[in-house]
């Protein structure tokens, strides 16, 4: 992948590895999943999604 300058500015480039996320339609709000373990790891507290995170179908 390419990366734009200004190199060392603190922002992620691409997507999260070894992590994905799912909708809770109970709750109303994203989990984010450990991909190794298959724990749940945190929750959004709001209802959007995590950025940076891929979703589960």
């Amino acid at each position: 992948m390419a990366t734009n300058p200004p190199k060392g500015d603190g922002h992620r480039n691409g997507a999260v590895r070894g992590r994905s996320q799912t909708f809770n339609p109970k709750t109303g709000r994203w989990v984010k999943r450990d991909s190794d373990s298959g724990k749940f790891m945190d929750q959004k507290a709001d209802d959007k999604p995590f950025k940076g995170v891929r979703k589960e179908r």
